[in-house]
């Protein structure tokens, strides 16, 4: 069940429900249908937890977890999970605040969020209250300033993922790299992590300011910069869509390799603003080369309730959920109880077997790594996806 947006009272004070609080971008300018897919797994996870029994219950056979069909046999006896839902519209202070409201609502722990800066803001709160956290999808380093046992993560770190990214285009012979950014903090260490990882390599990372380039001077310059491919580090629909288009229809650069390592071209908007000119456009998506039983089960529900193909976010949100189901379970509804138990955490998950350890470098629990892929649209059908490469375990 979900508690509505709109309605903050409505989350219940009886004690009857264990409640989760979730953090979703849902309206502009949060990348809303990236927040759409999130939600839509918290939720999916959420009714099989409370079909199979809820919290402190024993489920059924075919339950969350399970190889069968959905929702199990239903068998009661536990505490329903509710998820009480708010919107951050990507804005870090409002996620910060919403940190606050859920917390003085009794809520067990925090789930979700897909935009970095705004998960580091909810993070930043969730440490000072207290509050137990799973990050769902962002994946900025520097998640918090400092070591913390009160949040986890299950995304890769930035670092992680856009190594196997660089490795991808050297692998591909590009050595002269145009970077397109805006100014951001997630841009920023994308584009430190490329060039780290790229120059002892041979390669060379060439910065580009969209913050001064029109789409018509940036081909100029990818031109004169002799550049082979380009990363595009900047929002979508804007200006994503029209650089690509400006990108694609320069003769001058027939030859160049478009990429977008944030992922903007795996949801379906992507296709639909730009046909064609959206495919063969790189990017990364944290889905394995193949499901298990529980992944294929869950993506034919996803699929169902979103009428569309599922996107790695979606898969990210229901193995939230997942994973703190099992810790409830295991180790209570006590907020400090909870925060304990991320090491003890062993979950099957959609995309694999869910652990977490002290990453190095990295400040909080960490799921180290889900199953990591470039890949593209295929430009002969681009509601197909190809994977291009690989990333390591």
């Amino acid at each position: 069940m979900s508690t509505p947006l709109s309605t903050p009272g409505a989350a219940r004070t009886d004690g009857s429900s264990v409640l989760i609080g979730a953090l979703v971008p849902l309206t502009p300018p949060g990348w809303v249908e990236a927040g759409r897919h999130l939600l839509a797994g918290l939720e999916l996870a959420v009714r099989e937890v409370n079909d199979a029994g809820g919290i402190g219950g024993v489920g059924g056979t075919g339950g969350i977890g399970g190889t069968g069909g959905i929702g199990g046999t239903g068998v009661t006896g536990g505490r329903p999970l509710e998820l009480v839902v708010r919107d951050t519209a990507a804005d870090p202070q409002r996620a910060a605040a919403a940190v606050q409201e859920l917390a003085g609502l009794g809520v067990a722990a925090l789930a979700g969020e897909y935009h970095s800066v705004v998960a580091r803001a909810a993070a930043a709160r969730a440490d000072a209250l207290g509050l137990p956290y799973l990050c769902s999808s962002a994946v900025l380093d520097a998640l918090t300033d400092g070591p913390t046992d009160l949040v986890a993560r299950l995304a890769p770190a930035q670092s992680h993922g856009w190594r196997t990214y660089a490795d991808f285009l050297l692998a591909a012979g590009h050595r002269r790299i145009a970077v397109a950014a805006q100014p951001s903090v997630y841009w920023a260490s994308g584009t430190r992590v490329l060039r780290d990882h790229l120059a002892p390599r041979g390669g060379t990372v060439v910065p580009l300011d969209m913050g001064e380039l029109t789409p018509t001077a940036l081909c100029d310059a990818l031109v004169d910069q002799r550049a082979t491919a380009l990363l595009l580090l900047v929002g979508h629909p804007e200006p994503a869509v029209p650089l690509v288009r400006a990108v694609r229809r320069d003769r001058r650069l027939a030859e160049i390799l478009i990429g977008a390592p944030a992922g903007q071209p795996e949801f379906a908007t992507w296709a639909t603003s730009l046909g064609e000119d959206g495919a063969a456009i790189p990017f990364l998506r944290y889905l394995p080369e193949r499901f298990g039983p529980l992944g294929s089960r869950v993506e034919t529900a996803l699929r169902e309730q979103l009428g569309e193909a599922p996107s790695f976010v979606a898969f990210e949100g229901y193995d939230t959920i997942t994973v703190l189901a099992d810790l409830l379970r295991s180790h209570g509804t006590d907020r400090a109880s909870l925060a304990r138990s991320w090491p003890h955490a062993d979950v099957e998950g959609t995309r694999g077997q869910i652990r977490f350890s002290r990453a190095p470098g990295i400040g909080v629990w960490q799921w180290a790594w889900p199953p990591v892929q470039v890949v593209d649209r295929d430009p002969a059908a681009p509601e197909r996806f190809r994977v291009l490469h690989t990333g390591p375990a």
